[in-house]
């Protein structure tokens, strides 16, 4: 059965650090979208990065583009995201997600994207204070 299990997130000032962890265990990665997602109170939960498994390819919500880095490391089960001069607007509960078998070789962080992806971790809070 998969299993996804988040760590890190946290409180931090404007212009700081954090990084999450997603054990994703049980998986083809070859063949998988892997993703962070996140939901602030009253909001839609949106895409924030995304990698597809089989050649690595990145994907970042232009929101996010040049200060979020997602990574996944095949012999560690491991997907990672390094979150760098953070603003009080990325507060929100973070989730990783799966799709296990993508039906294309990418996955595009679009409106909705969120409905292609079957496995989701619990959540972790990231509140960056002004």
């Amino acid at each position: 059965q998969v299993q996804l299990a988040e760590s890190g997130g946290g409180s931090v000032q404007t212009g700081g650090s954090l990084r999450l962890s997603c054990a994703i265990t049980r998986v083809t990665y070859s063949s998988a979208c892997m993703g962070w997602f996140r939901q602030a109170p009253g909001k839609e939960r949106e895409g924030v990065a995304t990698i597809f498994g089989g050649d690595g390819s990145t994907y970042y919500a232009d929101s996010v583009k040049g200060r979020f880095t997602i990574s996944h490391a095949n012999n560690k089960q491991i997907l990672n995201l390094e979150m760098n001069s953070l603003k009080p607007e990325d507060t929100a509960m973070y989730y990783c997600a799966l799709d296990p078998s993508a039906p294309r070789p990418e996955c595009p962080v679009v409106a909705g994207s969120a409905d292609d992806y079957a496995y989701w971790g619990q959540g972790t809070q990231v509140t960056v204070s002004a």
